[in-house]
């Protein structure tokens, strides 16, 4: 009997629950179970060549309104990373807004060598726009060369395309492949001796009204300044010394050291593209953001819109002065401001809890190796200029002597076609015509390659098809392999060593100082907090389309980080 009402006090209780937990009407889901609730606009920010350590050196020096905003209420991945080679410029952005690698989106590089067309070609050229703004072939740019979706294309999609994006930066390629292939508009600036915000055909017929006013209003001549610290200079005690033999410095001015009149400096170093190498690219940048916001009604409907930012003048900052430097300090301080005055203009023209927003990278950067090597740190440089009378083979002869070997296995050196982002492209009419194995040849050239004294590791083609690397360097060369763009053979140097010049921070390879970037999220939807948990830069795109309940990227491999949302 006991066990009789036991049974049947589970069942009553059962039915009970069940009752709660129903929906009125079972015909509808529960109004826990679907959110409608989406933010206004999502603002994606990328600032190109940022180390995660760039938050943390200078973190004493930054104001309570920027960075440190993003990070105290907003949700911090401290441990995010991209998880394959070349980290370059355009493989970040593809990589950040596709939520997929290389292998997958097909930009292998800013360039690379196109065996059939037998040129190199720029990831986002496209001669059959027309430039807009310009007459430069610097504003004949489109997606095309992209595959796949990015968030924003999804969104969209989503909206009927009544949700705009519009994708800003001073590089096209950091305006271009964020904003995707159905943006309404992508600009990038063109200096030289025009200094204007330019697009292409690709998104419009004609420059909107509010950009040519932008252009001519003198708000870009304003940045044409004399370019000083911040703060007192003896207050950088987080970089190096000011004088030093690590930086490059602008033509006409004999030391790399503050101040920099860019006035001055002008003429000798190509027009407007000086401001591009100062903080004020930023703050142009910036100026030009909260143009676009306001012009384009952004985050003023029913529909999501999507706006992308790409900070590009600390990438050329840290090329010019290197990662140690005084003047890579002022530009993040400098930027810092800059983020908080976009983060108070959106909270005034669209609300606090109206807009979410992500900041990440898309590369970091090495130390300068001589700087590194100088401190007892294994660095070096591979020398591009030994091999100038066959420049095909520009560094692989500066790394063993290639050409006897090529002599004494082929009989020539015409086997091997060309080299683009540490790749070698064999030349497969000459190998069908010496009547040789092309897979052979490859794992060949590989084993030689891979005795220099410069190369840690080198794998062929075949090896990057046939083998399932673990986690490592070979799997991350494998995810940013594309079957018909990559070359034959694959080279990695060891840690320090660059193909570049002697001064300034350079970037591409799958170590730490080029792979942990910073990753934030804040606004709408985000839960405040942060982890050492490790992410990776794929992660960005599905967890964007998570909070928006819109379809992922179609070629999307990264994981929903659903610890950040609320």
């Amino acid at each position: 009997m006991n066990r009789f009402f036991s049974m049947l006090v589970v069942l009553l209780l059962g039915v009970s629950c069940l009752a709660v937990n129903t929906p009125s009407d079972p015909g509808l889901p529960s109004s826990d179970q679907i959110s409608t609730e989406r933010p206004k606009l999502v603002v994606g920010i990328v600032v190109d060549q940022m180390r995660y350590d760039f938050l943390t050196r200078f973190e004493s020096k930054y104001g309570d309104g920027g960075f440190k905003r993003l990070i105290n209420y907003g949700f911090n991945c401290r441990n995010n990373h991209f998880n394959y080679i070349p980290t370059k410029t355009g493989p970040g952005h593809a990589s950040i807004f596709t939520g997929t690698t290389p292998n997958n989106h097909g930009i292998i590089g800013n360039s690379w060598f196109d065996r059939y067309e037998n040129k190199s070609i720029y990831c986002t050229r496209d001669y059959g726009t027309t430039p807009l703004g310009t007459t430069s072939e610097e504003g004949q740019m489109s997606p095309r060369l992209m595959i796949g979706t990015t968030f924003s294309d999804e969104n969209r999609l989503f909206t009927q395309m009544k949700g705009k994006t519009i994708g800003i930066s001073i590089k096209h390629r950091g305006a271009v492949l964020p904003a995707g292939h159905s943006a309404n508009a992508a600009y990038w600036f063109y200096g030289r001796d025009e200094g204007q915000f330019v697009s292409s055909s690709y998104y419009m017929q004609e420059l909107p009204g509010w950009v040519k006013e932008f252009n001519s209003s003198g708000i870009i001549d304003s940045h044409m300044q004399v370019w000083n610290t911040l703060y007192p200079i003896e207050q950088y005690v987080e970089s190096g010394p000011d004088l030093n033999e690590y930086e490059g410095g602008f033509f006409g001015k004999k030391t790399a050291t503050f101040p920099y009149d860019l006035n001055e400096l002008k003429e000798q170093n190509k027009g407007y593209d000086i401001i591009k190498s100062s903080p004020f690219g930023n703050s142009m940048i910036t100026d030009f953001t909260l143009a676009a916001i306001r012009e384009e009604n952004l985050g003023k409907d029913e529909h999501v819109d999507v706006l992308t930012v790409s900070y590009s003048s600390t990438d050329y900052v840290g090329h010019n002065f290197g990662a140690n430097s005084k003047e890579i300090q002022d530009v993040y301080l400098r930027l810092d401001k800059e983020i908080e005055r976009l983060l108070n203009y959106l909270d005034e023209y669209i609300g606090p809890e109206e807009y979410v927003l992500f900041l990440t990278s898309d590369h970091g950067a090495v130390d300068v190796p001589s700087y590194l090597r100088d401190n007892k740190i294994p660095a070096g440089y591979i020398d591009y200029n030994v091999a100038k009378s066959q420049p095909r083979l520009f560094n692989i002869n500066s790394l063993g002597n290639l050409t006897n070997f090529l002599m004494k296995s082929y009989g020539t050196t015409d086997i091997i076609q060309s080299m683009s982002n540490e790749q070698v492209f064999l030349n497969r009419e000459k190998i069908v015509e010496l009547k040789l194995d092309l897979v052979r040849v490859q794992e060949e050239i590989a084993r030689e390659v891979s005795t220099y004294p410069e190369v840690m590791l080198a794998y062929s083609a075949h090896s990057m098809r046939a083998r399932d690397f673990g986690p490592g360097i070979g799997r991350m060369l494998q995810n940013g392999f594309h079957e018909l763009r990559s070359g034959d053979i694959l080279i990695v140097y060891y840690p320090g060593f660059i193909s570049s010049n002697n001064t300034g921070s350079h970037h591409g390879s799958g170590f730490n100082y080029d792979t942990h970037v910073p990753l934030i999220f804040y606004g709408f939807g985000i839960k405040p907090g942060s982890t050492d948990i490790r992410t990776e830069i794929i992660d960005v795109a599905p967890t964007i389309s998570s909070l928006l309940g819109i379809s992922f990227p179609n070629m999307s491999t990264g994981k929903v980080l659903d610890f950040v949302l609320d």
